[in-house]
């Protein structure tokens, strides 16, 4: 094997929500690799500050400042991608968000904005996107970011969980569905990550300086139930992405790629207080 294997040179990618966190950092590592790179990004500082970036590294990218729940502004952005680079080899299904609130207390006009925002903003994403790679016959790949809640409970976060849920079970489908014209349909599911949404920069540039830093005891709670002991770096998703992506998962295809730091794996198994042994709550013995 060589660097080959990882080289995204002349391939084309559209990242939905690709102007902040998990989405920016796909956009750029992809744009490390010889990508160039179609961004739909809705707050129009983030999506010309990633523009900049992959600009720098070379690359060419389109913008679009659209909202995903917009499906019609969606499948225009797609079509139009394919149209200026005349292909469409990756596509990348992150624009998400959620905010906790109990089922009980959402109204309906609250549960179908997370419904849009989260499943029908892939969906619209993919059913355009499939027709361009079939057409370019050199087969594609679709990435889903999802979450670890799409495979546990997640009290305050029902919606959302329910449709990650969803976008799993979407990537498993597709997988089979378009293995014959040669896409491969893969996600990844990141649990707590450093990104503008979880440092409280939720609106206008990014800016690091505005984060919200945990303080001793938020640290102690994430290094208590995270077996890699610390948050997830945005970065460390953009690299799993780029990898499903790439020749060196040219086998892979169908899977839901935990980047959780073993979140998943604890599965309600926490460290005790001593951080020096793991347990199942309520058990309070070293």
């Amino acid at each position: 094997m060589d660097a080959s294997a990882i080289d995204l040179s002349g391939q084309v990618a559209l990242v939905t929500g690709g102007g902040g966190g998990i989405g920016r950092a796909i956009a750029l590592c992809m744009a490390d690799m010889g990508a160039n790179i179609a961004i739909i990004e809705n707050i129009p500082e983030r999506c010309e500050e990633t523009a900049a970036r992959i600009r720098e590294r070379g690359r060419e990218v389109l913008t679009f400042p659209h909202n995903v729940m917009d499906s019609g502004k969606v499948a225009e952005a797609v079509a139009e991608t394919g149209d200026r680079f005349g292909r469409l080899d990756i596509l990348v299904n992150n624009a998400g968000g959620v905010s906790r609130r109990w089922f009980k207390d959402l109204q309906e006009k609250n549960w179908r904005r997370h419904i849009d925002l989260n499943l029908v903003s892939n969906l619209a994403a993919t059913s355009a996107a499939i027709p361009i790679m079939v057409a370019g016959g050199r087969g594609g790949s679709i990435i889903n970011v999802t979450s670890i809640e799409g495979s546990r409970a997640a009290p305050g976060y029902a919606v959302y969980a329910a449709c990650k849920a969803g976008v799993n079970n979407l990537t498993r489908t597709l997988a089979l569905e378009l293995a014959d014209d040669g896409i491969r349909v893969n996600a990844i599911a990141p649990d707590y990550t450093e990104t503008p949404g979880t440092r409280g920069n939720v609106t206008g540039p990014v800016d690091e300086s505005k984060w919200y830093k945990p303080g001793p005891s938020g640290q102690a709670s994430i290094r208590s139930r995270i077996p890699a002991g610390r948050c997830g770096i945005d970065e460390e998703c953009g690299m799993a992405a780029v990898f499903l992506a790439s020749k060196m998962a040219s086998y892979v295809t169908g899977i839901v790629m935990p980047v959780d730091g073993g979140s998943w794996a604890s599965s309600g198994w926490v460290r005790n207080s001593a951080m020096d042994n793991w347990i199942l709550p309520p058990e309070t013995t070293d």
